[in-house]
């Protein structure tokens, strides 16, 4: 029996729990903190059991071994698993307000540091940043072969969603994810191409189209009468078809293609439902509105 193993891993504070919960409502069997060395005799013992569905979350706790965990995957595919990684991920910055927000202790801040020096709260802010740069270096190796969600500005209800639609998605083929954002409020660290479409002509300068998306029929109507418009979609859209083969050839399982603009509400918003509908007639292709979404 063909058995589908999610492997969640990612930053410290960037909502791994929260992914797997969101795994365990749609039916798949969770572990947490799973030490890598018992991965392919856990993933063994729930193939015996008939599973088919199983989410495993390791983290930095287990750093001395996760070296082990590529291979690990090479392994599991060879045996005819279904893997997906999945890597959670989030600002430096974003990190430090929420592990001050919930006075945690970062697993790889030392005790010393912690509690120690003249400036108590700078400190205590050095080491958290240094540890969360540590920790970046140490699943780097992870990162690199696994689907990257970026957590920063978003919150727990939506990165739950996003983890079910993507899962949802066939195994078989490539999934290309369309993203909208604003430069504003950071690039997604999650995206594989970025496009700035800043320079075009921006409807936000329109009061009756200022309150209004690029999902609303004036927008679209206005946007598709600027030539430097049509003429960007065209660009990114020839980009996308020549090279999604070559990248799906190369077994990738997700690219996240993101469009970015000043406030993340017009132009990217516009493009990224054009291109969404343009690239699902061959391929399945899911839409993020970072912005929209977060309001």
């Amino acid at each position: 029996m063909t058995i589908e193993a999610v492997l969640i891993t990612g930053m410290s504070g960037s909502g791994k729990s929260v992914a797997l919960r969101a795994l365990e409502d749609a039916g798949y069997y969770c572990v947490d903190n799973l030490p890598p060395e018992l991965l392919l005799s856990f993933v063994a013992l729930e193939r015996e059991n008939n599973a088919q569905r199983v989410a495993i979350a390791m983290d930095v706790r287990s750093a001395t071994s996760l070296p082990l965990v590529p291979a690990q995957l090479q392994e599991l595919r060879s045996q005819g698993v279904i893997v997906r990684p999945l890597f959670l991920d989030a600002t430096t910055d974003t990190l430090v307000r929420r592990f001050s927000e919930t006075r945690r202790r970062h697993p790889l801040s030392s005790s010393r540091a912690a509690s120690d020096g003249d400036d108590l709260a700078t400190d205590r802010q050095h080491a958290l940043v240094d540890a969360i740069e540590l920790e970046r270096e140490l699943l780097s190796d992870l990162r690199e072969q696994a689907h990257v969600i970026d957590t920063s500005v978003i919150r727990p209800s939506q990165l739950q969603a996003h983890v079910k639609s993507l899962l949802s998605a066939p195994v078989s083929q490539l999934t290309l994810v369309f993203q909208s954002f604003a430069f504003k409020r950071g690039i997604p660290v999650d995206a594989d191409y970025v496009f700035d479409v800043r320079m075009l002509p921006n409807p936000h300068y329109e009061p009756a189209l200022r309150d209004l998306t690029g999902r609303d029929a004036e927008v679209v109507a206005f946007l598709e009468r600027q030539p430097e418009v049509a003429q960007m979609y065209s660009q990114i859209e020839q980009f996308l078809a020549h090279w999604l083969g070559p990248l799906a050839r190369d077994h990738r399982s997700y690219v996240t293609v993101a469009v970015g603009c000043t406030g993340g509400q017009h132009r990217s918003v516009y493009l990224v439902e054009k291109l969404a509908a343009s690239f699902g007639e061959k391929w399945v292709t899911l839409k993020r509105h970072r912005e929209l979404d977060t309001d």
